[in-house]
């Protein structure tokens, strides 16, 4: 894929990837990177949480669903937004006393002039 770090702070995690790798028949990016890459920046939100937190855990995708809205043509580029505070601070206490906690994320892949080009939700559950 070439998957690469393009951005990570206290707001949003940002992975992208070139479209050659990644290019379909049609010249666009291909259904499964645009699955695949929000997939990572959620999955790595939810790690970066955990190591954040100095818990040692998995990670593992129980659902995820991706509304495509528009061909992407040029830089694939996934943003996971992170959780609120108190979210977090929910879903580490519930991990903390469960040993297990799931946590829904939400991601978009850029189209055009930033425009959602696909709409990812996932729920993903972390165990220590």
């Amino acid at each position: 894929m070439g998957l690469r770090v393009a951005a990570s702070d206290a707001q949003q995690l940002v992975l992208e990837a070139p479209l050659e790798p990644n290019i379909n028949h049609l010249g666009t990016a291909f259904g499964g990177s645009l699955h695949t890459l929000p997939t990572l920046a959620c999955y790595a939100t939810l790690w970066m949480i955990l190591r954040e937190a100095g818990l040692d855990g998995h990670v593992v995708v129980r659902h995820s669903s991706a509304d495509y809205r528009a061909p992407v043509t040029g830089t694939l580029r996934a943003r996971c937004a992170r959780p609120s505070t108190a979210l977090v601070a929910d879903f580490l206490a519930e991990l903390r006393r469960h040993r297990k906690a799931r946590l829904e994320l939400q991601a978009t892949v850029d189209g055009e002039n930033e425009k959602p080009a696909v709409l990812f939700a996932g729920s993903f559950v972390a165990l220590l």
